[in-house]
């Protein structure tokens, strides 16, 4: 009994400095659950307790950018410079305004999608690859069939370029790639087959840090725009780091540490084999990793050294900004061991 009642003197101790202390945008949110946390119903298990302080808490509370960025791609930019944006301002994404929509006009119909890194490499990597028998020979939609038109003169000039498929894991081919003309010359729009959602799944203001949560872990999303009704543009865009970093200023809350000291194992987190681990290993080529994440669907994979088990690194979908910006230094990183971390 002493020992509990000295530990919650400690917590109340540590609670009232943090109070006193200069606090960043996303603790003094976290002090915001903390304050719904102590007003809540006391028969409410742990878990009904924080969701319904996150379901109390509008996402327009939630922290801008630390440089307020707001940064958009019009459809007509063409890859080339959108990749450019995105690498000069260190993000991985950003919502494509239509040039043709009218000023008038609300989110949907102002925004054709969101481009992302991603989006890009399965872009290039599917048009670089010979199409599959099984698949239908006639498209059966617009973008399907704009797609398909794209993607055999794609095709045809990566033949002329030699970017077959035995040509992938060569030395040139970013390079290669990057200064055809067809990079330079096609639009952000015409590879918006590859934007998730028509344009997005966006929140309103009023909408609740619950459902943006819910966003972002069912639905596997890395961000979600919050947009204005009243404007018809984009007001914020919540995306995993940003959140995670905010978890991570709130370390010491009550709440936060009511479930943050938990064990991995006690948070019903799914358990995988060792065989089951999506994993590269570090003499296989940069390109083929990428073929990978995007044949498991999956952002990022370990790096493991021949013939052992432990990771030695990491490569994910970020990494590729580097060789669609400086493609030159795939001559000295063709192999994953490149870009271990």
């Amino acid at each position: 009994m002493q020992l509990h009642r000295e530990r919650k003197e400690e917590g109340v101790m540590a609670m009232a400095t943090m109070r006193e202390m200069p606090r960043s945008p996303e603790a003094k949110l976290g002090m915001r659950v903390e304050d719904l946390w102590d007003v809540q119903e006391a028969q409410l298990s742990p878990n009904d307790k924080l969701n319904a302080c996150f379901e109390s808490i509008p996402v327009s509370a939630f922290p801008l950018p630390a440089k307020n960025q707001e940064i958009e791609i019009k459809s007509d930019a063409t890859l080339a410079e959108a990749v450019k944006i995105l690498a000069r301002h260190n993000i991985l994404s950003a919502p494509v305004v239509d040039v043709d929509a009218p000023e008038d006009a609300t989110w949907i119909d102002r925004y054709i999608g969101i481009v992302e890194f991603a989006g890009i490499v399965v872009w290039i990597l599917h048009q670089s690859e010979p199409p599959s028998p099984r698949s239908p020979s006639t498209p059966t939609s617009a973008s399907a069939i704009a797609a398909a038109a794209n993607g055999n003169t794609f095709a045809r000039e990566l033949e002329a370029l030699g970017l077959g498929s035995a040509a992938t894991t060569s030395g040139n081919f970013f390079e290669d790639l990057t200064s055809s003309e067809l990079y330079k010359n096609t639009k952000v729009q015409d590879i918006s087959g590859t934007f998730r959602w028509a344009p997005f799944l966006a929140l309103e203001r009023s909408n609740s840090f619950l459902t943006m949560l819910l966003l972002l872990s069912k639905y596997k999303m890395k961000s979600v725009p919050v947009v204005d009704l009243g404007s018809g543009t984009i007001d914020n865009i919540i995306t995993q780091p940003a959140v995670i970093h905010m978890l991570a200023e709130c370390a010491g809350l009550q709440w936060f540490e009511s479930w943050g000291t938990k064990e991995l194992s006690d948070v019903g987190l799914p358990l995988v084999t060792p065989k089951q681990i999506i994993k590269v290993y570090e003499d296989e080529p940069v390109l083929q990793a990428f073929k990978e994440m995007r044949k498991k669907r999956v952002g990022g994979v370990p790096v493991i050294k021949r013939g052992g088990t432990t990771a030695v690194g990491n490569i994910s979908l970020r990494d590729v900004q580097f060789l669609l910006t400086a493609p030159e230094i795939y001559h000295d990183y063709r192999y994953v061991r490149g870009f271990k971390l």
